[in-house]
């Protein structure tokens, strides 16, 4: 395991229930494969209660800094979660970012990494009863070639669902997306795909549930893409 992985995992002053979601969520894997280092700067994109964040930002250390962005819809679900992580003054190169997904801004070539964990399939639905806006994945791609450095790594990570289902209703109704589908989405963008990983592969998932249900929420087969910006 790279040594600044271990020790941000090994950080006494993590929280518990990060510590809890570890063994499946493999961090020290996920985050080698994704090639996160100290002195990065990484954006975290939809970074919900911030379980990467925090490790991110450890790894990244004081030479370094996190991005950790959610939109207004997400803050309303984890404002708990959020609250105790940046409490007494805990993460101090995280800088928190509440926009929508369309309307992000970064500075060009100021990102080392981005991480999209869990979240791509968020981008393709709206829902009015919960203040969710659909994102324009195409825009959302353009502003992250502006953003990122060339050669960084935009790491992906979500819940597996049913080759050729329909993007909207996968990601609505089951929380879900179809690989092929994201990966329909970079073509012909500043990145190409580097790597696949297979670490939080599980063939026993039942893709048509829900990912959160309680059979299954934190065992999903989930696919991991690996993209490099190119020049």
């Amino acid at each position: 395991m790279d040594v600044a992985i271990a020790e941000a995992l090994a950080n006494p002053n993590r929280m518990e229930t990060d510590r809890q979601r570890d063994p499946l969520r493999k961090p020290d894997q996920v985050l080698s494969f994704f090639e996160i280092k100290p002195g990065m700067r990484v954006l975290d994109l939809f970074s919900g209660g911030g379980y990467y964040t925090e490790i991110v930002s450890r790894v990244a250390g004081p030479d370094g800094s996190v991005v950790s962005q959610n939109n207004q819809a997400y803050m309303d679900y984890v404002n708990d979660e959020v609250s105790k992580r940046y409490s007494s003054g805990r993460l101090a190169n995280v800088e928190q970012m509440v926009v929508e997904g369309n309307n992000i801004e970064l500075a060009d070539n100021s990102i080392d990494a981005t991480l999209a964990i869990l979240t791509w399939h968020d981008f393709y639905y709206e829902d009015i009863q919960y203040n969710w806006h659909k994102v324009d994945v195409a825009l959302l791609l353009s502003k992250l070639c502006k953003a990122m450095k060339p050669g960084a790594v935009l790491g992906i990570i979500d819940h597996v669902a049913e080759s050729g289902v329909d993007a909207e209703k996968a990601g609505k109704d089951l929380h879900r997306a179809d690989p092929q589908r994201v990966k329909d989405d970079l073509e012909g963008s500043c990145f190409v795909l580097e790597a696949e990983s297979m670490i939080l592969h599980n063939p026993d998932d039942d893709t048509e549930l829900v990912a959160m249900d309680p059979s299954v929420r934190g065992k999903t087969d989930r696919f991991i893409l690996k993209y490099r910006r190119i020049r």
